[in-house]
């Protein structure tokens, strides 16, 4: 496939519409990828033109960093190379300044992803989750100045309240601090509750979102089914967990998945590539992360971008994907805001008021041979 970049939210910052996650970078949680095995997704994502590399402190005790570092400088490409890495996740039991957002461990846990990734500064670096204590002014001030300090290039946050990334966004607007230029969430045809607040939030506000779990933990890859027994995969190691991201066994995700399989079934494509071409190409999208234990997998997901989904197959997946809106959302739709428009069709700007810019075609020659 021809790999395309686009810029990130509102930075200039060039990424690929697919990453690569790493999560799945050793085998310490009892599941994931040897080293051989992730180096061979990574040369394969890489070949394919991929730039973008979504790591975090917390993944697999920090073998997830330490592989990615060494198979950047294995091939020469940390100026090529995108890294993302996250931090707030506590290590260090017993020590409650090891973990959260607070300047200390954020000034803790930059320097030792540096040394694990062996670098001397990140792209991207990402809030991994709200702490419900931390003010957002203390994050955004310490961030700014990891900026100033090159330490980092760029900042994002990840599964936050959408109040809170308003609130920070703000913060760093009126404080000229260095603004938050990503948000990383789940998104999927089985999770699209961030389409009422993060996206018109991402789109207005300069936050591309970056999404995890697009294939629903591997339950819209087609390999589990509702009374199957035995162990299809990680998925049902989590059948009765207490997390919210791995609590997918739904008669609402059954449907989805039922419906994605005809439509996959008419395009000639697995489900797992319909599912991420949806995904890749909703509103407010930036980046999906691939996450992969296999080759096989990884190849067949990176081939995810070289179709198009019709618009009536797209519908139907739209419609059986959909929830009814939660308040006060079921109050922005045409039924309520038609009476605030008088009855008159009224818009934001019309079709075409802003095009979209993309640099593409032959580079002129510099040479007058």
């Amino acid at each position: 496939m021809t790999m395309i970049y686009y810029t990130l939210g509102n930075s200039g910052l060039r990424v690929s519409r697919l990453a690569l996650g790493t999560m799945t970078f050793g085998t310490e949680w009892g599941w994931g990828a040897d080293r051989d095995t992730a180096r061979a997704m990574f040369d394969a994502y890489v070949e394919a033109g991929g730039n973008f590399f979504d790591t975090a402190d917390l993944y697999t005790g920090g073998t997830a960093e330490t592989w990615l570092g060494e198979f950047v400088a294995e091939r020469g490409l940390r100026d090529k190379a995108v890294i993302a890495t996250k931090f707030t996740m506590n290590s260090n039991p017993g020590n409650p300044n090891a973990g959260g957002n607070g300047r200390k461990n954020i000034m803790r846990a930059v320097d030792a992803s540096l040394k694990r990734l062996g670098t001397d500064y990140i792209d991207l670096y990402l809030m991994h989750v709200w702490d419900r204590l931390t003010p957002a002014e203390e994050v955004l001030r310490t961030l700014d100045d990891l900026v100033r300090a090159g330490k980092i290039r760029h900042i994002g946050l990840s599964d936050v309240p959408a109040w809170y990334a308003g609130r920070a966004q703000a913060i760093a607007e009126l404080r000229g601090y260095e603004p938050i230029s990503a948000l990383q969430l789940e998104y999927s045809l089985a999770e699209r509750a961030i389409e009422h607040e993060f996206v018109p939030f991402g789109t207005r506000h300069g936050a591309g979102i970056m999404v995890w779990s697009p294939l629903a933990s591997g339950l819209l890859s087609g390999k589990y089914r509702p009374m199957q027994a035995g162990n299809a995969g990680r998925l049902d190691g989590f059948r009765n967990t207490t997390h919210p991201g791995f609590q997918k066994f739904t008669d609402h995700n059954w449907a989805v998945v039922a419906e994605l399989e005809k439509v996959a079934a008419e395009l000639g494509r697995g489900m797992a590539q319909v599912a991420l071409n949806w995904v890749a190409t909703q509103p407010g999208i930036a980046t999906v992360i691939l996450g992969a234990t296999r080759l096989s997998q990884l190849q067949d997901n990176v081939a995810a971008l070289d179709f198009s989904i019709p618009p009536a197959l797209r519908q139907r997946l739209d419609k059986v994907s959909g929830t009814p809106a939660p308040f006060p959302h079921s109050y922005f739709g045409p039924e309520i805001q038609v009476r605030v428009a008088g009855g008159v069709v009224t818009g934001d700007k019309p079709s075409g008021y802003a095009l979209p810019v993309v640099v593409e075609g032959e580079a002129v020659a510099i040479s007058s041979n």
